[in-house]
């Protein structure tokens, strides 16, 4: 069984940064590809960000690409979301979750583990 531990969200204003991290435990995540997902009130949860096993590989929704930076440090077994230029839309419950594979993935149900989010406030 794996747990993951989200942290770093918080209440920022519009045009500041956060830089979330997801740690995990009970198993390593070395051969796994990790992703970020948020959801806001009253919508579905939307895919944010993917890595894969190794790092070389990075995906990122298009509401976020060249703000957003996913990475991963498999020695910590620990997953990062660096978030630049934040806009009050960005305001959301994110979650990290564990791939099946080592190859990133999109929807919410190709991901196996879940943690249980860290709340993101962005004012404007």
């Amino acid at each position: 069984q794996v747990q993951l531990v989200e942290s770093g969200g918080g209440l920022v204003q519009a045009g500041g940064s956060l830089r979330l991290s997801c740690a995990a435990s009970g198993r390593t995540l070395r051969n796994y590809a990790m992703g970020w997902f948020r959801q806001a009130p009253g919508k579905e949860r939307e895919f944010v960000a993917a890595i894969s096993w190794s790092g070389g590989n990075t995906h990122y929704a298009d509401s976020v690409k060249g703000r957003f930076t996913i990475s991963r440090d498999n020695t910590k077994n620990t997953v990062y979301l660096q978030m630049n230029s934040l806009k009050p839309e960005d305001t959301a419950l994110y979650y990290c979750a564990t791939a099946y594979d080592g190859s990133p993935r999109f929807s919410p149900l190709e991901y196996a583990y879940w943690g249980h989010g860290t709340q993101v406030t962005v004012s404007s």
